[in-house]
């Protein structure tokens, strides 16, 4: 299972992304546009969690998972008898990507955006000239109009987007607010169903 994770908005990481890149908020700002802090891989052996180094190298996994599952000594130095790198849990928010997705074309970036309310992440391509593009009709457009990249088709570029895992979201957040407010709404209708079920009912001979 691939795995990326994103920090806790009130988390304020220091360093490190399946192995991860921490930046801060500030570093988050530079360059490219994302939310991703750390990527992770899980060993199809021992069940632990792996931090990735690179996107590059999160990516190689992804793309061949199917076929080419990811073990804990793809990593140098690594085993299944070394603790786990980072531990699945709430103390950050994880979205987990499908996987078999293509790697990101030579020269291109891919990013992942996570919304304000931490209902889903959004997935943007740039261009080697630094050009954001959001659909697949924006690449096709840009590949026609760039001949050079001719060997590149719209498949190549995939607009899945992870899933977040609702369990790691923030209990402060809107998704995690709004999914709390359910559950209760839903509570409070089964009990008042139970309390009409053993109410009494009046006959007819008493009337």
């Amino acid at each position: 299972m691939d795995s990326v994770s994103v920090p806790n908005k009130e988390e304020p990481l220091l360093n490190s992304e399946e192995s991860p890149t921490i930046r801060s908020k500030k570093r988050r700002q530079q360059a490219w546009e994302t939310s991703v802090d750390i990527y992770a891989a899980q060993c199809d052996k021992c069940q632990k969690w792996r931090v990735i180094s690179t996107q590059e190298e999160f990516e190689e996994i992804r793309s061949k998972l199917s076929t080419d599952p990811f073990h804990c000594n793809r990593k140098p130095d690594t085993s299944c008898e070394d603790p786990a790198d980072i531990n699945f849990d709430a103390t950050r928010t994880w979205v987990i990507d499908k996987p078999d997705l293509p790697k990101t074309p030579k020269g291109f970036k891919r990013t992942l955006v996570l919304r304000k309310d931490y209902s889903k992440m959004d997935v943007y391509y740039y261009t080697p000239l630094g050009k954001k593009m959001r659909t697949r009709n924006e690449v096709a457009a840009f590949l026609k109009d760039n001949p050079e990249y001719k060997d590149l088709s719209p498949d190549d570029f995939r607009f899945t987007t992870p899933k977040v895992v609702e369990e790691t979201i923030p209990p402060n957040s809107f998704v995690a607010a709004k999914s709390s407010s359910s559950a209760s709404s839903n509570r409070q209708k089964q009990k008042k169903l139970r309390e009409a079920d053993e109410k009494p009912t009046s006959s007819d001979s008493e009337s």
